[in-house]
Parts: C-alpha cells; sequence; structure tokens
C-alpha cells in the first residue's frame, strides 16, 4: 500500500526565499539612523522618576509610611538591578566580536535578576511592616516604565527612503 503523505507548505515548486536579507553597510547604518537607540542610563533615569511618583502616590493616597517604604522598596529592586546592568553593558561597549557582545549582555542580565530576586527575597527584613501590594505596585510600574523611554526616545531628523 503507497504511503501517501499530505501536502506540505514545504513542498512547492517555487524558488525559496532567503530567510534573511543581507544589508550592505549603507544600508545597516540608514537602519540604524531611522531607529535610534534608547541610552540604558535614560531608562534607568525614568525609573528612577517613576518610582519617586510612585511612591509619593502611595504615601500622598494613604499617609501610612510603610506603604510609601514598600513602594519605594519595589521601585529599588528595579532601578538599582538596572542601573548595574546598564553600567555593566556600557563598559563592554568594545566587544571583540558579537559573540562577546552577546555574553556579555546575558551575563548582566542575569546578574540583574539574580540582585533583583535577592531583593525581593530581602524585603521582609529590611522594610518595616512590608506591605506587599504595595511593593509590587511600586516594582511593576516602575519596571515597565522602558516603554515610556522608548516612546519619547529622540527622533532623528534625516529620513530614509
Amino acid at each position: 500500500m503507497p504511503i501517501i503523505a499530505p501536502v506540505s507548505e514545504f513542498d512547492s515548486d517555487e524558488p525559496e526565499e532567503p530567510a534573511f536579507k543581507q544589508l550592505s553597510a549603507a544600508q545597516a547604518q540608514a537602519l540604524r539612523e531611522q531607529q535610534p537607540m534608547v541610552s540604558p542610563w535614560r531608562v534607568v533615569g525614568w525609573q528612577v522618576l517613576v518610582g519617586v511618583l510612585v511612591t509619593l502616590l502611595a504615601w500622598g493616597l494613604t499617609r501610612k509610611p510603610a506603604l510609601a517604604w514598600s513602594a519605594a522598596y519595589g521601585a529599588l529592586a528595579v532601578v538599582i538591578p538596572a542601573a548595574l546592568f546598564a553600567r555593566g553593558l556600557l563598559r563592554q561597549r568594545e566587544a571583540a566580536s558579537a559573540g562577546s557582545a552577546l555574553a556579555g549582555f546575558v551575563v548582566w542580565e542575569i546578574v540583574k535578576i539574580a540582585l533583583t530576586v535577592a531583593m525581593l527575597l530581602a524585603a521582609p527584613r529590611l522594610v518595616l511592616q512590608l506591605n506587599w501590594l504595595a511593593l509590587l505596585a511600586g516594582f511593576v510600574v516602575t519596571m515597565k516604565v522602558h516603554w515610556v523611554a522608548i516612546w519619547l526616545r529622540p527622533k532623528r531628523q534625516n529620513s530614509v527612503k
């Protein structure tokens, strides 16, 4: 009995398109100019600002110092590891190869995650009358600020046509 295999998208007679298009140096430079990078320090600055605002909001709405301290600690659990990550990335900016740059990124990301987890585990010992909900609010709001920093990044004047 013959085996009949289902027709798949890979059985077509059309020529395959390459998985990616290699850019020339000029095209890559034009793409970089079209989408400028956001400095990690700019993101950390926005995180500090939002962390302070969340802390003041927690204090202003409740007048409870424990809630304000909890929200502030949540924000610090984002800001301190992010600042260490930014410093580490910018120090190894002159990487010899793409592989070493990727390895450095991974190492600093692991350091950032480990420090964040350690800070969250230490929170009950460091913050008197810890309020986990306020800490979580400060943590999440501060962590999501990188989207605002990307959205408000400076725009380039020249465009690619």
